[in-house]
């Protein structure tokens, strides 16, 4: 390729590897060492938390061919009641409302548990469906700490199962032909990406311990994690449904909520399928005074040691500001990938921008159109019938979510941490080996080895 990225030569690399990429095949191909089903075979669907994002993955999931929801699953009464309506008019089969999801998870019939409950029950769940030989779709991030990622990993690959991630990215085909042409050289050679999640978020106040709402089934939800006072304040609901994921121990901030997303592009368009070995973060709350217990100015940057005989160290460098709407190229969230030839920003947003030599700007003709969460769920049901790749399986999950959790723990501890991608543990650092797991009550949903 000449110094100068030209139209004609863009157009040639994105096109080279075809329009189907996808990541991750050997989970996959474990999964399929069972019977694969036709692709007209029915699928029968339980879906686990269905206020906010659960209440989307309904209407993905009801849009699929040949698939029905037989249990609407959620601690809360009134969020239940609510989905069972929505689902039981939109299909000929009316869904059983359950609170607790080992009830669906005994049905012999029942093919795949969705979870989109709060972050930590998302690998307890992973974990339980695989062992009860259910196919698993969970929403980002498919971990609440490193340790539960690990498990969660090996119980796909153990039961052989296919479990998919809410990283609907991974499913749009312009940001799939534009990683295609990363990868075969649009921009050169391709060492650094910088990521962002940029937002005015409000405050969430101040809380203090109150009565459990009668619709609520407060130590279900809880689940594993060791039992906390219900919160709430006069204004806000500080923890049910959404103020949860601003405290350790239940969420992962910003950086695990929506910072996931372009992080797992950015790793994506770097190739590095493995764990970073250094990690160093600087960040607080420079702006807030209320009970969130994450920054809301943070800067993560991640190093990828080299790989191969001719392969270079890469860089990849994500930042937050929940108190602000500049946005870099006018997107709150997107991905610029750097190579010795040109510069690629990728947004969810629809927008793609490719730069050449001197930041000489070069036409494209891949269209970035909006989201489309239906199409990473069809890449999860097709795969479940043995048709087509995954797009983001459990290992792929893994690796994205994890710089999130080691993101969060650097931050948390103010320096840097040395980590060790084979043995999947911080270096010579005890405190920080301390957050990589957490502490569980006795309870039936508690994962085993963490």
């Amino acid at each position: 390729m000449t110094a100068s990225l030209d139209r004609r030569s863009f157009l040639e690399t994105s096109a080279a590897a075809g329009a189907a990429w996808a990541v991750g095949s050997y989970f996959v191909s474990e999964a399929r060492a069972q019977e694969p089903k036709s692709a007209n075979e029915a699928l029968t669907v339980c879906v686990m938390g269905v206020n906010g994002r659960g209440g989307g993955l309904i209407k993905s999931f009801m849009a699929q061919p040949n698939v029905q929801i037989a249990y609407v699953c959620d601690v809360a009464e009134t969020a239940m009641a609510r989905a069972v309506k929505v689902v039981g008019d939109g299909q000929e089969r009316k869904p059983e409302g359950v609170k607790d999801f080992r009830k669906a998870l005994e049905d012999k019939s029942l093919d795949i548990l969705v979870c989109a409950a709060p972050n930590h029950w998302h690998a307890p769940a992973t974990i339980l469906g695989c062992s009860a030989g259910k196919h698993v779709y969970v929403e980002k991030p498919c971990s609440h700490n490193p340790r539960e990622g690990e498990l969660a990993v090996e119980a796909a690959r153990k039961n052989k199962r296919v479990v998919q991630m809410g990283s609907q990215r991974r499913s749009r085909p312009g940001i799939i032909k534009g990683i295609e042409a990363i990868h075969n050289g649009a921009i050169g050679r391709v060492m650094f990406a910088r990521t962002w999640y940029t937002n005015k978020r409000p405050s969430i106040g101040h809380a203090k311990p109150a009565e459990v709402p009668s619709w609520l089934d407060w130590t279900l939800w809880q689940g594993p994690a060791p039992e906390r006072p219900y919160l709430n304040n006069e204004t806000n609901n500080a923890i049910v449904h959404y103020n949860w994921h601003w405290r350790w121990h239940w969420g992962n901030g910003e950086l695990g909520n929506n910072g996931v997303h372009a992080l797992d592009v950015a790793r994506w368009g770097l190739g590095v399928d493995t764990h970073p070995t250094k990690v160093s973060a600087l960040g607080g709350k420079f702006y807030f005074d209320d009970d969130s217990e994450f920054p809301d100015t943070q800067q993560v940057t991640f190093e990828y040691a080299a790989e191969g005989k001719s392969a270079k160290k890469k860089l990849l460098i994500y930042e937050q500001r929940l108190w602000s709407t500049n946005f870099p190229h006018n997107c709150d969230s997107g991905a610029e990938f750097y190579g010795d030839k040109g510069q690629m920003f990728l947004s969810r947003r629809g927008k793609i921008e490719v730069r050449g030599d001197r930041n000489a700007a070069v036409e494209v003709s891949i269209k970035l159109e909006r989201q489309d969460d239906a199409a990473h769920v069809k890449n999860f049901c097709d795969s479940v019938r043995g048709i087509g790749k995954l797009n983001a399986d459990a290992l792929t999950g893994h690796l994205s979510t994890a710089l999130c959790h080691l993101g969060n723990i650097a931050t948390r501890l103010g320096r840097s941490l040395e980590f060790d991608p084979k043995m999947e543990q911080i270096v010579g650092d005890n405190e920080a080996n301390a957050l990589v797991r957490r502490e569980y009550r006795e309870h039936w949903g508690t994962p085993k080895g963490a």
